[in-house]
């Protein structure tokens, strides 16, 4: 009986051994995730760092993210699919391109069942949270955690819609200061008392900063107050850029098309947006919207004309950096923290834009263009545990990449569903996998919308050159096939069709976009590989204009043109 007793006591142990191991072997294996940390900065635009070498760089706007990037590996050629907010952050969530994912405009919203990237994190067993701006309008509930501005969000004293017994958005957080410490102080808050820390976590920590209209926190008045802030030349002399489509026959657009620096955009340019609240100044720079339709004609930059538009690129580009230094200095509170905390090592931080932003680059301000400064973000990753500090890649990616990347670094696989491709090996070895994509495509839907006034667009990015075609109308709302899109949130004061018109930029030879060369013969056979190259990415990614004729009308007719 004894030996039986024995025995039975021996099992039971050894069960509970056996248990023990492997609780703690899975806890082991939890352990040892990375947690991911995703930064991103609303139209912090490349131009805005040290690290990729702009006129800006000596102003050393960005020393901890530079510090950050230089640390891991740095992307020269990564680039947006939709140069605007929304469509932006759609794309990062779901992998997808916008005829897929149904985000075109800012007005699309991503449904709890489409916020794909962190369900398929959590699968993975992260903790996830998201903190600032959302901006894709419908409760971002795939996430455990959030706290995030209603839409764009205020710069001061932000409210932030939470979690709460009230349905969504009616949970409201009032709180004081800027909104770039706040997002900070929130995403802190929640590492230190709110996660859970036996799981690892996927934190996305978004800026509002540092969009329009550039209120920077009350310590950094100072900030860059004696300098003078290198200009670009194409803010005076934009030579051949551009085409019919945005300049119109014989410059006749130029007061219309593309929001802009100087006076000659009437309908929108920076003076009205950095002079707002200053009605004194406001009135004195607002003469030329007294401009009549009939009076459109090509602008020339008078010695009167460039003195102001130095004035107003100055006052602009200090408030824009002022931004910068905030998101600077708060993403060095969240690395101190991981430091001080022993996490550093063992968490992921991605850090980018948005989008890209024109800095006055052709006298153009926001954002929207297939051009350089606007399609390009900035991008960057850290872990030195598999990532070699100092690294540096001119591997094309585009956002909707991210996902599919974040999810295999989290130890999962790219779902079948997403369109991007994932670029770990490429963090990992610093060198692009055989048959990488060696193009990306780009498209802007919102016809001379929000007074800004860019034409409608697409595109393809190879790394030595750059094709766009400019159909210049609206496209249709597929419930109404007969009613040309022109929503009333656009505020459009020029509702028309614009020229048609391509663009043909060699980069190589032209790296800021100085010479339109689509009519040069040198490059016949080259933008003919382009358009070819062009059909089949449009089809293979979904992006065609088979729901829209009235585009595709103009696509047939104008293609070989």
């Amino acid at each position: 009986m004894l030996t039986l007793v024995k025995k039975l006591l021996f099992y039971v142990i050894f069960i509970i051994l056996l248990v023990l191991h492997s609780c703690a072997e899975k806890t082991e294996k939890t352990a040892q995730k990375p947690n991911i940390i995703y930064i991103m900065a609303d139209d912090h635009t490349s131009q805005a760092f040290g690290i990729y070498g702009s006129r800006l760089a000596s102003l050393n706007p960005t020393p901890t993210l530079d510090k950050l990037a230089n640390d891991g590996i740095i992307f020269d050629n990564c680039f947006v699919n939709n140069s605007i907010c929304v469509p932006s952050r759609a794309a990062i969530m779901t992998g997808q391109r916008a005829q897929t994912n149904g985000v075109i405009d800012l007005e699309g919203v991503l449904p709890p069942e489409k916020q794909y990237l962190p369900k398929e994190m959590k699968k993975l067993g992260y903790e996830t949270a998201m903190i600032g701006k959302w901006h894709l309008h419908e409760e971002p509930a795939a996430f455990d955690y959030y706290k995030v501005f209603p839409a764009q969000g205020k710069y001061f004293d932000p409210e932030f819609r939470i979690q709460g017994d009230k349905p969504w958005p009616e949970n409201i957080e009032k709180r004081k200061g800027h909104s770039s410490d706040n997002v900070t102080d929130i995403a802190l808050n929640w590492l230190k008392k709110e996660r859970n820390p036996d799981k690892p976590f996927f934190l996305m920590h978004h800026f509002k900063a540092p969009h329009d209209d550039f209120e920077y926190a009350p310590r950094y008045e100072n900030y860059l107050a004696n300098t003078f802030i290198p200009e670009p030349e194409s803010l005076y002399d934009n030579k051949n850029n551009g085409s019919v489509a945005t300049r119109g026959v014989n410059d006749s657009l130029t007061r219309i098309i593309g929001s802009s620096v100087s006076h000659r955009n009437h309908i929108r340019n920076q003076a009205m947006n950095i002079y707002w609240n200053d009605s004194t100044i406001y009135k004195q720079y607002r003469n030329a919207r007294d401009i009549q339709p009939n009076e459109y004609a090509k602008f020339e930059l008078t010695a009167d004309e460039k003195t102001y538009t130095s004035k107003v690129y100055q006052d602009y580009l200090k408030k824009y950096l002022r931004c910068v230094k905030g998101v600077d200095d708060n993403v060095k509170r969240l690395l101190d923290y991981l430091e001080a905390e022993n996490l550093l090592e063992n968490t992921i931080i991605v850090y980018t834009g948005d989008q890209g932003f024109m800095l006055g680059e052709h006298d153009y301000i926001d954002k929207r263009w297939m051009y350089e400064e606007s399609m390009r973000m900035p991008f960057f990753v850290r872990y030195p545990k598999s990532i070699t500090p100092g690294s540096r890649t001119d591997a094309i990616i585009n956002n909707t990449d991210f996902a599919p990347t974040l999810i295999q670094l989290a130890g999962g696989e790219k779902p079948a569903y997403m369109q991007g491709n994932s670029f770990k090996s490429i963090l990992e070895t610093g060198k692009e996998p055989e048959n990488w994509q060696q193009a990306t495509y780009y498209r802007y839907w919102m016809h001379l919308a929000h007074r800004h006034q860019n034409p409608a667009h697409f595109g393809i990015r190879t790394k030595e050159h750059k094709l766009i075609f400019y159909y210049g109308k609206y496209w249709v709302d597929t419930d109404n096939p007969n009613a040309e899109y022109n929503k009333e949130s656009w505020g459009n004061d020029f509702a028309n069709h614009t020229p048609v018109s391509w663009e043909f930029y060699d980069l190589k030879n032209d790296p800021k976009e100085m010479n339109n060369a689509y009519n040069n013969p040198k490059y016949k056979d080259i933008i003919g590989k382009l358009k070819a190259q062009l059909i089949t990415m449009r089809e293979n990614l979904n992006e065609t204009d088979a729901n829209y004729p009235h585009i595709q009308k103009v696509i047939d007719e104008h293609w070989n043109d």
